[in-house]
């Protein structure tokens, strides 16, 4: 009886250590299990995150306004700030015709025998048609600077396409042509004035070498924001009008100074239309 009392025993203790072996093992492949899960759920919650990251930096891409070089890369054929690597400049004027200055601007130029691009505003050509139309008879070229010179940055595509078309009339109506270049006010413009331009057979000119003569700085400041920045190919940026209590007599005054450095440098003064080698209109 004791004997097999102990073999009980035994035999209770050893099915008592085969239980607890069973549940050692188990309980480590249960535990994996569960880790090998929550690694799973991990990982799909950090793609998920980098997904929506992604999303939201692509949508904000898409949204933001390009910037005025991201447009001058996308629409390298329409938009232009520079000619090519020529011996070669042009003179542009905005903001004209003003009696004020273009005259004196258009004598300087005839003495030098040097002919420019003049970006025209429509409502100032309604005040002065003949000053418009010296321009042209004078050989120099005209460009739609728009009618009111707004900011087109702030300016839906159709109020872009009313502005220029409305000073489009009024300017074949005095010349004969329709302007093929248009010079944005301020140099603003959204992508997708740039796609209407480019669909309707426009090319938009801003510039690389800015005078910063709307500032009423003198002659020598003029000359040296030119001279300094002008090379192959350069457009410059001068005004031949401005707003109420503009001084631009140190921009008339460099005018010769700057043609007569330019060419002693070996640059030949040409027109948009030539620099470029687009025609005049539409």
């Amino acid at each position: 009886m004791m004997r097999s009392g102990r073999f009980e025993i035994r035999l209770f203790k050893l099915l008592i250590i085969c239980i607890a072996c069973i549940g050692l093992t188990i309980e480590p492949s249960a535990t994996l299990a569960e880790h090998y899960q929550m690694k799973q759920q991990s990982n799909s919650t950090i793609q998920d995150q980098e997904s929506s990251a992604y999303q939201a930096q692509t949508a904000v891409t898409q949204d933001r306004p390009k910037s005025l070089s991201e447009l001058r890369r996308s629409y390298s054929e329409t938009f232009k700030f520079k000619g090519p690597e020529v011996k070669q400049v042009a003179l542009t004027f905005d903001d004209v015709p003003d009696p004020r200055f273009t005259p004196q601007i258009l004598e300087a130029l005839s003495k030098q025998g040097v002919r420019a691009t003049f970006f025209v505003v429509g409502h100032r050509v309604k005040k002065h048609p003949d000053l418009l139309r010296r321009i042209h008879n004078e050989g120099h070229v005209i460009g739609n600077h728009s009618y009111s010179h707004p900011q087109f940055s702030n300016k839906s595509v159709i109020q872009f396409q009313k502005e220029i078309q409305r000073t489009e009339d009024i300017i074949a109506e005095l010349i004969g042509y329709r302007p093929r270049l248009i010079r944005p006010p301020y140099g603003e413009i959204t992508e997708n004035q740039v796609r209407w331009a480019k669909q309707h057979g426009y090319k938009l000119v801003n510039w690389n070498v800015d005078s910063l003569d709307w500032k009423g700085i003198n002659k020598e400041k003029v000359k040296k924001n030119v001279l300094n920045a002008a090379g192959p190919g350069s457009i410059i940026l001068m005004h031949g009008g401005g707003g109420t209590g503009s001084n631009l007599a140190g921009s008339i005054e460099a005018l010769p100074d700057i043609i007569h450095e330019l060419q002693a440098k070996g640059y030949q003064f040409v027109t948009l239309p030539e620099l470029l080698d687009v025609s005049q209109s539409k």
